[in-house]
């Protein structure tokens, strides 16, 4: 009788894992057209009104320590679906600050943040709980300092436009993560 209960608890462990799992073949990928979409809408209602020099001067301030995606495309699963999380977390995380100054309404940004959290929550939901304790420490001091960028700029118009340029490509980049996995699966 123990032996049975054994089994039982393993295969309902086992079963749930791959019930979370199935959230990244039928729902990411709405997930990621959603929030790509919602990015994409809250800058053409709006004016860009950065030009190419202050461009150049921000990705030089604050570049992006691109060995971080080497080392996660790498990684194993569990470890990338971290990563991409922790990513969607920390882009949460700069939306929230003061954007009185940028060109895009409050409602869309609303809309952006609930379905970025609902993603992360989402590739969460595929990882064990350990795991999410650790944090890439690069990776966060990378968002703080484009954080303290935005606030030495005053949270302007022209900063919140460059913010939008890099978040949606750390979107796409993820995305091809995300994509990595998914495809060793099949």
């Amino acid at each position: 009788m123990m032996m049975f209960r054994m089994i039982l608890v393993c295969a309902l462990v086992g079963a749930g894992s791959a019930l979370s799992c199935r959230w990244m073949e039928h729902k990411y990928r709405d997930y990621r057209d959603n929030s790509l979409g919602l990015l994409n809408a809250m800058v053409n209602n709006s004016i860009s009104s950065i030009n190419s020099t202050e461009d150049a001067d921000l990705e030089d301030a604050v570049a992006f320590p691109n060995e971080l995606y080497n080392v996660a495309s790498k990684a194993i699963t569990e470890e990338r679906i971290r990563f991409v999380a922790q990513l969607l977390d920390e882009i949460v995380a700069l939306f929230e600050e003061d954007q009185t100054s940028a060109s895009w309404h409050e409602s869309a940004v609303d809309d952006f943040l609930n379905v970025i959290t609902q993603q992360a929550d989402g590739l969460r939901s595929c990882v064990a709980s350990q795991s999410l304790k650790r944090k890439n420490r690069k990776l966060s001091m990378y968002f703080k300092r484009l954080s303290t960028l935005l606030e030495q700029m005053g949270h302007s118009t022209g900063a919140w436009e460059w913010v939008h340029k890099e978040v949606k490509l750390h979107l796409y980049r993820a995305d091809l993560l995300v994509a990595f996995i998914a495809k060793k699966k099949h």
